[in-house]
């Protein structure tokens, strides 16, 4: 284990105990605690494996998962969490594979971990355990992830395109039609993929979201069953199992909630947005990206817009490159040069197969 993993224990325990400090729910706050003291005890014990006496400060990217908290809720922190935990636990088991060391099922992520000490809580109910893992769900594609994305979808093709262009015409002022008709054909195409997607997900759901709502009205013993199972599979007593499926039934409404949560899957939060709303976001952000490369063309033409462009988009890229390590844990020079690499290439390859064909059409 070297330093950079003792780091990696350090920023996890300072992030669990935010959102602990950030968390309304007493129970589900006392989990982030004990995951923070867990964490912490591993990185010391790390670090007295290694003769270090002091532990490291809470990282740059542990600081910035912070404020990025603060402005857009503390559900984009336990997201990324749940991606470190997941590939501290995949590094561990491909280790011991490679070494030919037995997997004991002590590596298992602490994903489950958190699910364990909640269920340990004397205070624990149903409503308590759905919220939690709801949360889960819904932080597993969140929206940051979704905008870093959406930049670089947007800044790739276009640079690729714009280059490709230049490399025909030399950096004329067809570069700049031909850019932003890349923007908005590729921004409409985003928003619509999106608007489809939501749209065609919120029809399923609610059509599955209704038959649960008449298995729940026709044979309610039968689902109080199977939500008592579905808690015993998770390793929860029997006894407390079928205690906590009684209390949810006692409620309709509540039942159906968390049966369409436990059963289907389905986090009803989520159908509440609007597909309009994810359309114009999809829009914007790809938008965003792919005005970079044309900036230049606007004020200017030929080589000099070619080389603003390049130098435009490759800041660009190195910064969703470094943007991207705030989910990976990897080095951000690392990671933001990696972007502008394959970017560059990208861009290459398409300005070179543009020459070729201005010098063949000319």
């Amino acid at each position: 284990m070297n330093n950079k993993n003792i780091q990696t224990e350090v920023d996890a325990s300072f992030l669990y105990q935010i959102l602990a400090d950030n968390e309304q729910n007493e129970t589900i706050a006392n989990v982030f605690r004990q995951m923070s003291a867990i964490e912490k005890s591993h990185a010391e014990a790390f670090a007295k494996k290694h003769q270090l006496t002091t532990l490291p400060n809470p990282s740059a990217r542990a600081k910035t998962l912070h404020t990025i908290g603060k402005i857009f809720g503390y559900d984009y922190v336990l997201g990324v969490l749940m991606d470190t935990e997941k590939s501290i636990s995949n590094a561990v088991i491909s280790a011991k594979k490679q070494n030919d060391l037995p997997i004991t099922g002590s590596e298992t992520n602490h994903v489950k971990i958190l699910q364990s000490l909640l269920e340990q809580q004397k205070n624990v109910t149903g409503s308590n355990l759905t919220k939690f893992e709801s949360r889960h769900k819904s932080v597993g594609g969140n929206a940051l992830r979704a905008a870093v994305l959406g930049g670089n979808d947007g800044l790739v093709s276009n640079f690729s395109l714009v280059m490709g262009i230049a490399g025909a015409t030399e950096g004329q002022s067809g570069v700049l039609l031909a850019g932003l008709a890349g923007l908005l054909a590729g921004a409409l195409s985003m928003a619509l993929g999106e608007w489809i997607s939501v749209k065609s997900s919120q029809e399923l759901y609610e059509n599955q979201m209704q038959l649960e709502m008449e298995e729940l009205e026709t044979n309610p013993e039968g689902e109080q069953k199977e939500l008592a199972l579905i808690y015993m599979a998770k390793g929860i007593p029997e006894d407390q199992a079928h205690q906590m499926a009684a209390e949810i039934m006692k409620d309709t409404t509540q039942a159906h909630a968390i049966l369409v949560k436990e059963e289907l899957g389905i986090n009803p939060e989520e159908l509440e947005g609007s597909a309009f709303e994810a359309a114009a976001y999809s829009f914007v952000l790809f938008a965003i990206g792919a005005i970079i490369p044309v900036f230049p063309f606007f004020f200017t033409i030929g080589t000099t817009a070619i080389l603003l462009s390049v130098l435009a988009s490759a800041i660009g890229l190195f910064i969703i490159g470094s943007a991207i390590t705030l989910f990976t844990g990897k080095s951000i020079w690392y990671s933001g040069f990696r972007q502008v690499f394959f970017g560059l290439a990208a861009a290459a390859i398409t300005f070179g197969i543009g020459r070729l064909i201005g010098v063949s059409v000319g």
